[in-house]
């Protein structure tokens, strides 16, 4: 049984009882000041003060690829900064690399999926890795329903609502993305 819904509304705000993870992916490159990150920073300072303290070597754990810092926000609301992107370079031509990095995204989903498991967390984010990363939101999301809402972890993702005389315009998440 699959628990993957979608709803209108901030990723930053997340809906529904008890426990909760909000997933956004982040680069390697120690970066943060695009896209969804500034909603973050907007509502807290602790998601981009544990990633700048992780990205100068100061974590417990290694600054790579397919990494997850969970960083408590709220009581029972914690941020993952999942580190899902390659460097910052955006796809200019056609055979150009995005920097969204699949496999990396699918490993630190599956360490999302063990912490959320252990504290009985639903999992909450915006189309990670679709928007400055450059990623297929269809690659993605056959991703998280492998690593999370396949394995009985409740994922709701979460689309900003259209503005006001914007009908003809199709409105994107905090990360640039539908």
């Amino acid at each position: 049984m699959t628990m993957l819904s979608y709803q209108t509304g901030d990723a930053t705000r997340p809906t529904g009882p008890g426990p909760k993870v909000i997933v956004h992916v982040c680069n390697d490159a120690g970066h943060w000041g695009a896209g969804f990150v500034l909603a973050l920073s907007r509502r807290w300072k602790a998601p981009e003060e544990a990633f700048r303290t992780w990205a100068s070597g100061a974590g417990d754990r290694a600054f790579e690829l397919g990494q997850v810092q969970f960083v408590p926000v709220e009581p029972d609301l914690w941020v993952a900064n999942l580190i899902g992107q390659h460097d910052i370079q955006r796809k200019t031509r056609p055979t150009d690399v995005p920097p969204v990095r699949y496999d990396a995204i699918r490993e630190g989903l599956a360490r999302t999926r063990a912490f959320a498991i252990e504290r009985g967390a639903s999992v909450h984010m915006p189309r990670i890795g679709a928007g400055l990363a450059g990623g297929d939101w269809g690659v993605i999301e056959r991703i998280v329903q492998d690593e999370l809402s396949g394995q009985d972890v409740p994922v709701t993702v979460y689309d900003l609502p259209r503005a006001e005389g914007d009908e003809g315009r199709v409105e994107t998440n905090h990360a640039g993305t539908r």
